[in-house]
């Protein structure tokens, strides 16, 4: 049943009657369907086998036992996973074996009334082909001590082999955890007796395994659950070295075994091992430090408080303390002539040693972000005060800020902004998928000192370039600076920069944000930077004027016949096990062990390879905090539900034709569905092909069947308005979390279901067992590329996802005019299986290919220039 000393087995138990109160209440009013949900959930949240209950004296426990394994039979999600029946009435368990397809567990039988009767239930569970729990409990009671829990397991075990003829690897004894630290002496030994008599029958009895209920052990520490916690893990961390297989554990409850508090670990250890008379009143004095959110309560350094109010006042900011920010900027107003000057004061002050600090290295992004909140906090407690006096404050300027048309990307925007605002910068953020026409009338309505302008996709660029010309056309003088993901020094100077008069300014990333605007904010300063920035742009443009390609351009004729080359003669592409589309449900506490969190740090821009980055000698302090916020709010999310994770996904028969792909309705492949169309590399190899997606397809003219897959999934739903009603409460730190945290759990989305497609869906690699580190590196069979990205940059073919998926319908995700997914926390591709896909880049392609591909998507040369430019050699 399970392979010999696999790794443990954990037994989800939320669909039990006595054991959950929301599953009983459905079961009780007839509500099978939420109830099948209750059972999904338990196997996305890693249950590997789910106990099933129906012990109620209200219900027919037959039937019902019968009608919800009958549904559940149904449900290839929840089905993929072994069914423990439980119950106390053997005629409900034999109901339930009735119904179960597969290998069953039954828990349990026992030797507490007499040997015959155990006989009898075995042999009817063997006839079932079932596995059984075998409990610790004789005539006599039940086993406490190790040499009890091993005697009745051994008389157990050579009763059923000896016997029957019952399959040793088909025995799960439970030995009976119980509740240590309860102040009876007696029971101090209990955690050491499981763990010893596991041992022994490891070791004495073989093939069988080891199972038991993990909460009974912490009992005596109910209401605090971080000693629960560790409690759990310390216990499970030996059981299992002495051959514990299996249990009943909510993994979600489980710390870190390294990860526990020292102190604690000690303290849980001597309890668990029974090491110290003294063990229980130890952990006794030491939980109350542990109590709330498990980190021990050690006493704050409160000596800042004796510092003058402004000194104080700075600190918090530096350290990012909100606690007594109230009390003290009251203490400060007090003491000024006016409300405005404790802005003006002290406060832009504290903010002035923040920016000197992060403009020489010693304060990072997180931390200056954090630093923003307490000065929001202070002056939103302020800001009653200023309003009743109508006293207006300066600020070193007022800028707009503005995701462009058709994007809705603005994680890098908001950081630019709060950091701005850190140095007494007045910003205006209209937010995302804002038309030129609105950027441009407000910055005439407020009188702004210059507009930035944020875009992630490529179509954004050309939005930008449109955006100068008409600051060109109207005659405005402002500045205006540039940043995004796609945009770079050089685009900004051949594409933007010349087409307006005023300054126009590439701006990389948040930390350069200050001195840029600084230094255009100033009349003294600003004619000579200009003057510098536009000379730096006149040498950009003549490089990149001389600038050769690496590989000389190749005719499209000569790039397809230097096209993969491969004998489809001699290869059968995988059949699906499911045609057609479906949704995906999925939650966050899933989804979160699919997360590569290195290019979480780098959106707060802290460099490094995770986990090693938490160890760096300059940054890993930083990164080790910010990683564990970014944990506390992650939990939260999963626990409350604040994130919804949609997602949808079909596979379809597809073959190659040139080098589109057609996908058909049906295995007739008679109607074009849609047909997908890809660009191919175009430069000169002097070894490999000039790769093409669509060569990764059987051609049609093989008469060979192949597949096609599409996806589309989100964890942003909710994303904006939870982002929003945290910066609407001065918290921009965790607004920006929520949308960094949103876009991993989006591409740990992609992840988790890509697998998903390889194992079942699709199902071309049934047995693959890839570590996170082995997907984050690519170690799998197939590819998923995704339109606009590096294989497929053209970005309207999401539109070709959208119609087979139905994608808006099925997940509530929408695309912009530009193409854009929204919410921005979305991920959408192609699934290709064949084993020799890879991952390239287009790069650069020729006028020919431009026109050929124009004529393929029934284009004009104009549409084909605006959607293809970024990658035209011209």
């Amino acid at each position: 049943m399970i392979k010999a000393r696999a790794s443990f087995i954990n037994v989800g138990e939320r669909t039990n009657v006595t054991g959950s109160a929301m599953f009983k209440r459905l079961i009780l009013e007839g509500d099978f369907e939420k109830a099948l949900d209750v059972a999904r959930q338990q196997v996305e949240n890693g249950a590997q086998i789910i106990d099933i209950n129906m012990d109620e004296a209200m219900l027919d426990s037959e039937a019902a036992m019968t009608r919800f394994l009958n549904l559940i039979a149904s449900e290839p999600d929840i089905s993929r996973v072994p069914i423990m029946i439980d119950s106390s009435k053997w005629s409900v368990i034999e109901a339930g074996l009735k119904c179960v397809q597969g290998k069953a567990i039954v828990n349990s039988i026992s030797l507490k009334e007499g040997e015959e009767n155990f006989l009898h239930q075995a042999k009817l569970l063997k006839r079932y082909g079932a596995a059984t729990v075998v409990m610790a409990f004789d005539e006599a009671g039940q086993a406490d001590t190790e040499d009890r829990k091993f005697e009745i397991c051994q008389r157990s075990y050579q009763l059923l082999t000896e016997k029957i003829g019952f399959p040793p690897e088909d025995i799960i004894f439970d030995p009976n955890i119980f509740a240590v630290a309860t102040g009876i002496e007696e029971h101090n030994n209990y955690a050491v007796d499981f763990i010893n008599a596991t041992r022994r029958i490891t070791q004495k009895l073989p093939h069988a395994h080891i199972s038991g209920g993990l909460s009974n052990v912490s009992f005596s520490f109910r209401g605090n659950n971080p000693v629960r916690e560790a409690m759990h893990s310390v216990f499970l961390y030996h059981a299992i070295k002495a051959g514990m297989d299996m249990g009943i554990v909510n993994a979600g409850q489980l710390e870190v075994y390294d990860q526990i508090p020292a102190e604690l670990k000690e303290a849980v250890e001597d309890v668990i091992l029974n090491r110290n008379a003294d063990a229980t009143d130890r952990l006794l004095e030491l939980a109350p430090k542990y109590q709330g959110d498990g980190k021990a309560q050690v006493k704050e350094n409160l000596e800042w408080r004796e510092l003058p109010v402004n000194k104080r006042l700075e600190h918090a900011l530096v350290r990012g303390i909100t606690d007594y920010i109230d009390e003290d900027t009251e203490l400060a107003r007090q003491q000024a002539e006016k409300p405005l000057h404790v802005i003006e004061g002290p406060l832009m002050d504290g903010m002035n040693v923040v920016g000197d600090l992060f403009g020489e290295g010693k304060m990072f992004l997180p931390q200056v972000v954090k630093s923003a909140r307490v000065m929001k906090k202070a002056v939103a407690y302020l800001n009653p005060y200023i309003e009743a006096t109508k006293d207006v404050g300066s600020t070193n300027g007022k800028i707009l800020l503005a995701t462009v048309k058709g994007d809705v990307h603005d994680i890098g925007k908001n950081i630019v902004g709060v950091v701005l605002q850190c140095n007494n910068f007045e910003i205006i953020d209209l937010g995302v998928m804002v038309p030129c026409a609105k950027i441009l009338q407000v910055a005439k309505d407020e009188n702004v000192d210059m507009i930035g302008l944020s875009g992630l996709i490529t179509p954004s660029l050309d939005e930008m370039v449109y955006v100068a010309k008409e600051m060109q056309r109207l005659g405005l003088d402002l500045p205006l600076l540039i940043g995004g993901a796609t945009t770079s020094k050089a685009h900004t100077a051949v594409k933007i920069e010349q087409n307006y008069d005023q300054p126009v300014v590439y701006v990389p990333n948040a930390s350069r944000a200050v001195g840029v605007c600084q230094k255009l904010i100033s009349k003294e300063h600003r004619p000579a930077y200009a003057l510098q920035i536009s000379k730096e742009y006149d040498v950009v443009r003549e490089q990149h004027a001389r600038k050769k390609p690496r590989s000389r351009p190749v005719s499209l004729e000569k790039a397809r016949a230097n096209g993969f080359d491969f004998d489809w003669s001699q290869y059968t592409p995988p059949v699906p096990k499911t045609l057609g589309v479906r949704t995906v449900s999925v939650t966050l506490q899933e989804l979160r062990a699919y997360i590569d969190w290195t290019p979480f740090f780098l959106t707060w821009s802290l460099a490094g390879k995770y986990p090693r980055i938490l160890q760096d000698e300059v940054v890993g302090k930083e990164a080790q905090s910010l990683f564990d916020d970014a944990i506390a709010l992650l939990d939260d999310l999963c626990a409350n539900n604040k994130l919804q994770a949609k997602g949808v996904v079909g596979i379809f028969p597809a073959n190659r034709v040139d080098d589109d792909i057609e996908i058909y309705s049906d295995e007739q492949r008679k109607e074009v569905r849609e047909v997908c169309h890809h660009l191919r590399q175009q430069t000169e190899k002097t070894k490999g092909f000039n790769n093409c997606l669509s060569d990764f397809i059987a051609p049609k003219s093989t008469g060979k069947a192949d597949y096609m897959g599409a996806f589309a999934v989100t964890t942003g739903i909710g994303e904006d308005e939870l982002a929003s009603a945290y910066i609407a409460d001065g918290d921009d730190y965790n607004g920006i979390m929520v949308k960094a945290l949103a876009d991993r759990l989006a591409e740990g989305f992609a992840e988790y279901l890509h697998e998903k497609v390889r194992k079942e869906i699709w199902g071309f690699v049934p047995d693959e067992s890839l570590s996170n580190e082995e997907l984050i590196r690519e170690k799998y069979q197939g590819i998923r590329p995704a339109p606009g990205y590096a294989a497929c940059p053209e970005h309207t073919e999401k539109q070709a996802i959208w119609d087979l998926l139905d994608a808006e319908k099925n997940t509530g995700m929408k695309l912009t005019e530009s193409y854009a997914m929204w919410p921005g926390a979305a991920v959408s591709g192609w699934y290709f299986s064949h084993p020799e896909s890879r991952y390239f880049a287009v790069a650069q392609i020729q006028k020919d290919q431009m026109l050929d591909y124009a004529q393929r998507k029934s284009w004009s040369e104009l549409e084909a220039e605006k959607w293809l430019g970024p990658n035209l050699n011209s």
